[in-house]
């Protein structure tokens, strides 16, 4: 009996914080680039303990990048509009998309080095390697959860 209401209580705050990480991605969603890049420049802030030249070219380098995914994204909302599914990308278009990523994380890669010193840079490079990691387990993970999904139906 206890072992049921343990699993139970267990199941209950994990889907509970899935929903909580699902709300907060709506939400960041909902601010301006402005907003977005002041936000990501405090975290960095916090993180690499920057002064207030730093602080103020990574705002302005946040704002650009916030500014151009918001644009991207009302972008492909609006091709999207009426249509009933996803759109299939391309080989071209997958390819082009994944060099113009690599391209602005090379811009942002040299930018940051520009702004930062050496040791903050390090900091900066080891945070990124590790974001990158996690987003990769994660999207693994997803994969992996709706291969199961479509095993189950």
């Amino acid at each position: 009996m206890k072992a049921i209401a343990f699993i139970t209580l267990v199941f209950i705050a994990s889907l509970t914080q899935a929903q909580e990480k699902m709300l907060s991605k709506q939400n960041m969603q909902d601010y301006t680039p402005e907003e977005i890049a002041q936000l990501q420049t405090k975290q960095l802030t916090l993180d690499l303990d920057l002064d207030e030249s730093q602080q103020k070219q990574v705002e302005q380098l946040h704002l650009e990048n916030a500014k151009a995914r918001k644009e991207k994204q009302e972008l492909r909302r609006n091709e999207n509009k009426g249509k009933a599914s996803k759109k299939e990308w391309t080989k071209e278009e997958k390819l082009q998309m994944k060099n113009d990523m690599l391209d602005k994380q090379i811009e942002m890669k040299k930018k940051m080095k520009e702004i930062l010193n050496e040791d903050q840079y390090a900091k900066w490079e080891k945070m990124s390697k590790e974001k990158k990691e996690h987003r990769k387990k994660r999207m693994h993970n997803k994969k992996k959860a709706s291969m199961n999904e479509q095993k189950n139906n």
